[in-house]
């Protein structure tokens, strides 16, 4: 996934670190080799590369991925877009990096028409592609990798423990002394690290998305990862972060992404006609504006 993950739980348990540690790393490599566009052997890099039209059986993990996907594109009213990897690679956001220059306006077309979920359908876990697509799974993978971790957490029988795999994080119980789990929230600040806000949190997981990380620049002008599936380029708004709170990781990761693609006015809005647990964090001149949607808003003050 390209990076780190870290497992914590109060000492008062019987789990041993050790046997946990090869458990949960047994764990990630089954996800990587289901859903990873870096392996090239991978479930998913073994569907993208095939030609339509093209079936393939899939693993139940891919294929609930791949549902609960097209559940959040139908909420989200398709900003949420999985077949956005050729554009994704274009803009040199994918597995190979191969640019560091923003692509000719040809280029963006042509990636564009291999654009569409239409051409996908899920039975079972028989995945076709009765036209030419390339799945990208970054956008919920992660936060789906954290809930499988936290399930095998709770079959080993801890109670309490804090689960993260690159910023995606899923905590249960209080950590000790009855304490709850503290969490940053970074600020998205191009030029330094540093925290914006604090969250306790107590049975629940959190994702964030943000344009600060991950991104180049080509003659001056800032080029982020998350791509416009409308607009097939990279978002140009002054949303600069999204926080979502929820009970599924996964859940959260993509809710991140489509919300952060939507921009200020379209998220809030969306936040409140879908009850959503969603931190904004908004660029101005002076710095950042944070706004909380409502059910935010009642989650942190109860």
């Amino acid at each position: 996934m390209g990076t780190a993950y870290s497992v914590m739980w109060p000492e008062q348990s019987d789990v041993q670190p050790q046997d946990a540690k090869q458990k949960i790393d047994a764990l990630l490599l089954n996800i990587n080799a289901q859903m990873s566009t870096y392996q090239t052997t991978s479930e998913l890099s073994r569907f993208n590369q095939a030609k339509a039209p093209y079936t393939q059986e899939v693993s139940p993990e891919f294929a609930a991925v791949l549902n609960l996907s097209s559940q959040i594109h139908s909420l989200s009213q398709g900003y949420f877009d999985i077949s956005v990897g050729p554009l994704v690679n274009l803009w040199g956001f994918g597995p190979d990096k191969l640019t560091q220059l923003a692509p000719t306006q040809d280029q963006i077309e042509k990636a564009q028409s291999v654009i569409g979920l239409s051409a996908i359908e899920l039975k079972g876990q028989a995945l076709t592609k009765t036209a030419d697509r390339y799945l990208d799974l970054s956008a919920i993978a992660k936060g789906f990798a954290v809930d499988e971790v936290a399930d095998l957490l709770d079959s080993l029988g801890l109670n309490a423990y804090l689960v993260e795999i690159g910023g995606e994080i899923r905590v249960k119980g209080n950590k000790a002394a009855g304490l709850p789990w503290k969490v940053a929230v970074e600020a998205p600040d191009f030029s330094e690290r540093r925290v914006q806000k604090i969250l306790s949190l107590k049975d629940v997981a959190m994702a964030t998305s943000g344009d600060y990380r991950n991104y180049f620049e080509d003659n001056g002008e800032r080029f982020s990862h998350s791509i416009d599936p409308f607009t097939a380029k990279p978002v140009r708004h002054k949303l600069a972060s999204v926080t979502i709170i929820d009970t599924n990781c996964a859940r959260a990761d993509a809710l991140a992404t489509a919300m952060l693609v939507m921009g200020e006015q379209k998220a809030k809005e969306f936040a409140v006609q879908q009850g959503i647990k969603a931190y904004l964090i908004v660029r101005n001149e002076q710095g950042f504006t944070e706004h909380l949607s409502p059910a935010f808003e009642g989650w942190l003050n109860p």
